[in-house]
């Protein structure tokens, strides 16, 4: 991403994230054991540490990417970001109004129409009626739905979801928005119109948090990078800096060793 204005603002600050969580998993079963439970294996509970130690700083007018591979830990600090899942140990302090994209059709409810499914988007991210119907003719025009709007939304496709989705999370004025894989649907022109209004919100001090396994999308939107791995802070720096580290690490197959800070 081209440069932007830098502000020493802080608006997130997640210091020594901790967040563990319980699961069930089968235990494979030898044979004396499948014969006792005619061949199921037994259930055992385990905790899962899905972030360790975990602190960084983002501030005003930055876009920041998350990268890492599956289970690394983005999702879930994406999540504790949000507020929807409390940290086990650590804080994380939010300064600003933040709006989430976290999952495709999150939110939504696939029985009301998209415009419903607008009032009600808007309504929980505390804007009045009178705010929504102002904003409602942009959200529909960047989401390119003027055919479907009225239609279910069960009836959308994936890329269509994601458009009316991205619309709404943009439109409603977040100081902070959180994007989880929201950007890997949709064509070609939708996702430059998304880099468009990514740049014009950092523009506006605005700050941005994406996930995305689409390293390109992260050079391209980012103005810096953590790199995630097994619930480990790896890296940060520039998206430059993070992608060399993070595409030299899966090359060679070894084990992460953390970056120096930059």
């Amino acid at each position: 991403m081209s440069s932007l204005p830098e502000f020493n603002e802080i608006t997130v600050a997640v210091r020594n994230l901790k967040l563990n969580y319980k699961t069930n998993i089968t235990k494979k079963p030898n044979f004396k054991e499948a014969l006792l439970h005619f061949g199921r294996g037994e259930r055992t509970a385990i905790t899962v540490e899905a972030l360790k130690g975990v602190s960084f700083d983002v501030h005003k007018g930055t876009v920041l990417g998350i990268i890492g591979a599956n289970g690394a830990g983005k999702s879930t600090l994406m999540k504790a970001i949000a507020g929807l899942l409390p940290p086990s140990e650590g804080e994380i302090e939010i300064r600003g109004k933040v709006s989430a994209m976290l999952s495709l059709g999150v939110g939504f409810n696939p029985n009301l129409s998209g415009k419903e499914n607008v009032l009600l988007g808007g309504l929980a991210a505390g804007l009045s009626r009178a705010e929504i119907d102002d904003s409602f003719s942009k959200i529909v025009d960047f989401a390119q739905l003027h055919d479907h709007i009225e239609m279910p939304m069960r009836t959308y496709s994936a890329g269509m979801y994601s458009r009316l989705g991205f619309a709404v999370a943009t439109t409603i004025n977040p100081e902070i928005l959180l994007i989880d894989e929201a950007l890997s649907t949709g064509d070609a022109s939708f996702k430059e119109k998304s880099a468009a209004r990514i740049s014009e919100l950092a523009q506006q001090a605005k700050t941005l948090i994406v996930v995305s396994h689409a390293l390109a999308t992260v050079q391209e939107l980012c103005t810096k990078a953590i790199w995630l791995d097994h619930g480990n802070l790896i890296g940060r720096g520039t998206p430059d800096e993070v992608i060399s580290a993070y595409t030299k690490f899966l090359s060679v197959g070894g084990a992460a060793i953390a970056m120096e800070d930059f």
